[in-house]
């Protein structure tokens, strides 16, 4: 394409603004604004046509004078998350129905190839966006930005959206009969009401008008000072799995990310914040190596796969000698072994055999009737029937391989890692 004889046509449609000219060839001589490279061409033309300069006197009739609104457009971003605090921004516009129509037919009326240049709208995200950097001293990510600025150039305003922030830990439980997350009552459906007699509604009987089977869990004891610290305005819970309910998460604990929606403060001191969630706990849950985590920490939480350590309490319908349950755990040591959905979650799992590994298992007894045993498994296996056998549906068993009904009086958690790798890699971390 000869570019002289190209701009040439495009200036003739005058009046056209130095930025929509040089638009039309942004794939030429990089490192020029828009406006610098319409500018050139203007002059070259000039140049080569022995033509007095002239600079158009109008408003250019394709971009509607919006070229000359950067700055202003900058400022309001600026404005706009003045409050909120954030290291990565991206800026996004929408232009003018009738500016992208412009647009359109100037390289009609032109001559130029449909996708000669660079769109409007590109421009426009560019050059306020280099603006907002400087105003704000943060940089452009354009993958997963802090916050997500959108100009309305139809209205000429500004939306902005700040995108969650996350922090990634593991928890300990130390209380039984707390959930991971809430639970909302099955009766009342989480709202605490039910029917009257007489009708109208009245308190739930079955939760108490709390909405919730448990008055705490664990989301309840460790996100409400993420969210004050971040500023938030809502804090979800991520965990690694979960425990049963009457389960202890002791040990290394449990890993989990916590995702905070609009934060205004995105940095919070974790040594302080994680001193602020023990308080707050209160002795029911506590949590370590809290740090800041990425958007992608929350889908490794929940998708990396992990092996448990268990510790559990069993109790024997019958005497066990030491000898004899030192037999049995010969037997499961590293054994494959057959579950088919346990009959305590058959209401909210599907019917089928689920093969998992008993990776390690070790145990000793305290009394005739009464032993602990320490089991290291892969992720999904259940222990409470690897114990108990639950009527046949696991195989082989604790129970089986003894000949006496065995089951776990108490369950704790001990340690929740990763198969392959560890779960705080540096890659998710931002600290």
């Amino acid at each position: 394409m000869d570019v002289l004889s190209a701009a040439r046509r495009v200036i003739a449609e005058d009046p056209v603004c130095d930025a929509c000219l040089g638009r039309q060839f942004a794939d030429r001589s990089f490192g020029l604004t828009n406006t610098e490279r319409g500018h050139s061409l203007r002059v070259a033309v000039a140049l080569e046509d022995d033509e007095d300069f002239e600079e158009p006197d109008e408003e250019c009739w394709v971009c509607e004078g919006l070229i000359d609104e950067f700055d202003a457009y900058a400022e309001q971003v600026a404005e706009a998350l003045a409050d909120v605090e954030f290291e990565t921004y991206q800026v996004g516009t929408r232009a003018p129905p009738l500016v992208e129509e412009n647009e359109i037919l100037l390289r009609e009326l032109a001559e130029l190839p449909e996708d000669t240049g660079e769109l409007f709208k590109s421009e426009f995200n560019r050059e306020v966006g280099k603006r907002v950097g400087r105003l704000t001293d943060t940089e452009v990510d354009f993958d997963r930005p802090d916050v997500l600025a959108l100009l309305n150039l139809e209205r000429g305003d500004v939306d902005v959206q700040v995108n969650p922030a996350f922090v990634f830990g593991r928890y300990r439980k130390l209380e039984r009969d707390i959930p991971q997350t809430k639970w909302p009552c099955r009766e009342c459906g989480g709202s605490g009401k039910q029917l009257a007699e007489g009708g109208g509604e009245e308190s739930c009987d079955y939760c108490g008008g709390s909405g919730f089977l448990y008055d705490e869990s664990v989301e309840q004891l460790t996100t409400p000072p993420v969210l004050e610290a971040m500023d938030g305005e809502e804090a979800i819970f991520h965990g690694a799995g979960r425990e049963d309910v009457d389960a202890l998460m002791l040990g290394t604990g449990r890993p989990f990310a916590i995702e905070v929606k609009k934060p205004r403060r995105r940095r919070p001191d974790t040594d302080e914040l994680e001193a602020e969630i023990n308080e707050f706990a209160d002795g029911k849950a506590e949590v370590d190596t809290l740090t800041l985590a990425t958007h992608d920490m929350v889908e490794r939480v929940k998708g990396l796969d992990a092996s448990k350590t268990y510790r559990a309490q069993v109790e024997f319908d019958e005497a066990v000698t030491e000898e004899d349950l030192a037999a049995a755990i010969e037997e499961l040591d590293g054994a494959t072994v057959d579950q088919f959905t346990p009959n305590r979650v058959d209401h909210r799992r599907a019917n089928l055999t689920r093969v998992r590994e008993v990776y390690s298992i070790e145990g000793h007894m305290d009394d005739e009737r009464h032993g602990e045993v320490e089991i290291h498994g892969e992720g999904g296996l259940y222990i409470k029937e690897l114990v108990s056998g639950d009527e046949g549906r696991t195989e082989p068993s604790l129970a089986g391989l003894l000949g006496v009904d065995a089951e776990v009086t108490a369950l704790d958690v001990v340690a929740v890692e990763g198969e392959d790798e560890i779960f705080g890699h540096d890659d998710y971390l931002k600290e």
